[in-house]
């Protein structure tokens, strides 16, 4: 009898510290999702052009995405090599490493950058295959 209450005292133990580690994991997770500055609401839909939708918990790669941006020119605009790292982290994380003296500024430039993106002219169109022949006038007197 008094082994049968240790397996289960023993068991009973093992599930608490299961139910408190995966606890724990679950609260930090939460902790993530829900910090200030995130939206709730939905974010910017693909081929938006609200730079003011842009937030500094975005990654550079889906702003690119989202705003048909080349990931390499908002780097470049930056100012930061786009190493394989720096397209996982976040504006904000970027601005931390790269500019903790100037808080905000690679939110700023980012929306300026795209902004640049979204004033260029659109890119020519190409000429069809059989492109309209100017009439001749009749030279006859």
């Amino acid at each position: 009898m008094n082994k049968q209450r240790m397996i289960t005292g023993g068991l009973i133990a093992l599930g608490l510290i299961v139910t408190i580690v995966f606890g724990l994991r679950t609260l930090h997770t939460l902790k993530r999702v829900h910090q200030p500055g995130l939206p709730f609401g939905k974010p910017p839909s693909a081929n938006s052009t609200d730079v003011e939708l842009i937030r500094d918990w975005m990654t550079v790669p889906y702003i690119a995405d989202t705003y048909e941006t080349p990931p390499d020119a908002i780097f470049f605009g930056l100012g930061i090599t786009p190493e394989k790292h720096a397209g996982r982290k976040s504006l904000r994380e970027l601005n931390d490493e790269y500019y903790p003296d100037q808080p905000g500024i690679v939110l700023q430039q980012v929306k300026n950058l795209i902004r640049a993106f979204q004033t260029q002219s659109p890119p020519p169109t190409p000429l069809s295959a059989n492109p309209p022949v100017p009439a001749l006038d009749d030279p006859s007197p």
